[in-house]
Formats: structure tokens, sequence, C-alpha cells
């Protein structure tokens, strides 16, 4: 697990909610307090499709892709007021995280899901990696692929960041 905080968050909003930075995260849950309280389950839900479209070409993934619902969530945060705070949880796209984990390694069987918890406090923006198992392990290779691919990621998109 690792902890960054954003060190230009202007620059970091305009990549999370305006810029393609992010489209390869799913949104699992997001909270944003503004003058209310806004709570997404990102959580997808097949019987709302008929039955003929309930496949997995028209539903890919559990959670929606975060691209579907950034505007959403740019839309409740936007305004001449700052939000109190917000948390997003994403999920790396399943085909990216067997990518980054190696398919041909036993780490893919291993784990669920690569998040990201992006936290806003009023102040700062504090990212945080965590891995999802399917089984418990005493390996933690996956976790520090994971975070190495994510501070990679933050500089090469030019987001300045650091370690807490």
């Amino acid at each position: 697990m690792l902890a960054l905080q954003i060190t230009s968050t202007k620059a970091f909003m305009q990549q999370l909610l305006v810029g393609d930075a992010f489209e390869e995260y799913l949104l699992e849950s997001a909270v944003i307090c503004t003058a209310n309280t806004y709570t997404i389950d990102g959580r997808i839900n097949p019987e709302f499709y008929p039955p003929e479209e309930r496949n997995a070409e028209t539903i890919p993934y559990e959670f929606r892709p975060f691209s579907e619902q950034k505007g959403l969530c740019f839309d409740l945060i936007k305004g001449k007021h700052t939000p109190l705070s917000f948390k997003f949880v994403l999920q790396l796209k399943p085909e990216k995280t067997s990518a980054l984990l190696g398919s041909d390694t036993s780490y893919a069987s291993l784990v669920k899901a690569l998040v990201l918890t992006v936290k806003y406090d009023g102040t700062h923006v504090t990212l945080i990696t965590g891995i999802a198992y399917n089984t418990f392990s005493m390996d933690r290779e996956p976790e520090q692929l994971w975070d190495k691919a994510l501070t990679q990621f933050l500089s090469d998109k030019g987001l300045p960041f650091e370690t807490l």
C-alpha cells in the first residue's frame, strides 16, 4: 500500500474529471460532499437491462467505467465553492490489471482488483493504492508492482506528488 499527496490539486483535478488520464479505471464508489452529500455506487445493475442485453459484450464489467461517470462527478463538484470533501474508489480495468501483473504469472489469478482511492479533504488530494485479493497471500510483489506502476503513471502524466 502506498499513500501519496498530490502537490498540484488543480492539475490533478483537470486530469481526473476533464482529461482522459483515468480512462482505464472503473468507478467502484464515490462520495461527494458539497452543499449536499452525494453517494454513487458504481456497481452495474444487470436487471436494469432487457434479458437480451445482459451479456458480456453489453455489460463487460462489474462496475461502470469511470469515463462514463466522471461527467456526473464533475457536475456535482463544479461551482463557486470548493467541495468540502470527496472520495472516489477506482479499480484498474481487469485487462489492464492482467497486463500489469503479467497474465503468465500466478498473480493474475491471485489478484481480484488493483484499487486506487482518491480522497480530497478540502485542502489536499491523497491517493492510496490497494489490492483486492481472491485469496490470502504473503507475497507482496503484486502490491509493489502496482505502487511502482501508479507512481510511473503520475510522473508520465506530469502530476507531481509526495510520498506520505
